[in-house]
């Protein structure tokens, strides 16, 4: 059914919300635990859905930061799309550990790097260190939830994509 993954998706996207609140001190408003929820659903609905919870999820975050970077927040939600697709792909295949770290170091040190060309390397060095630590909170909790989450509703979501 795909209402019970629209469902699902949407429960983790206002979970995103709930992330978002808590912050991890940095020079802008939008490092939070935002990130969990969409490597959740990049677990239990996949890559696309993992993508598309990560990229509204960043929305909603940086909106509820104040959007310090202004439109150059659409970049950063086609990064986390980028990152919990393939945190989705590596976890699928069993490679678990590399997906979360891919996942860390892509966030953490990749994503920012086109802010060095767009607002200077100091903007760059300023951040990374808080979006390490944010990117490590994230993705422990996405690690001690995912196989609770998994053996609570991976049978039903299994079960409604195969009656797709």
């Amino acid at each position: 059914m795909k209402s019970m993954r629209l469902g699902m998706a949407a429960m983790l996207v206002a979970l995103t919300a709930v992330g978002a609140a808590i912050k991890v001190p940095a020079i802008i408003g939008s490092v939070a635990l935002d990130a969990f929820p969409a490597l959740l659903a990049a677990v239990l609905l996949g890559g696309y859905g993992g993508a598309a919870v990560a990229a509204i999820g960043h929305l909603l975050s940086a909106l509820l930061g104040g959007m310090p970077l202004g439109p150059l927040h659409l970049l950063i939600a086609v990064e986390m799309a980028l990152l919990a697709f393939i945190f989705s792909s590596l976890y699928q295949r069993g490679r678990h550990w590399l997906g979360g770290f891919l996942f860390v170091l892509g966030n953490a040190f990749a994503a920012p790097l086109p802010f060095i060309f767009l607002m200077g390397q100091a903007f760059y060095l300023a951040i990374v260190p808080s979006l390490f630590i944010g990117s490590v909170i994230n993705a422990v909790i996405a690690y001690i939830a995912i196989p609770r989450l998994v053996k609570l509703v991976g049978p039903a979501l299994s079960k409604a994509g195969a009656e797709q």
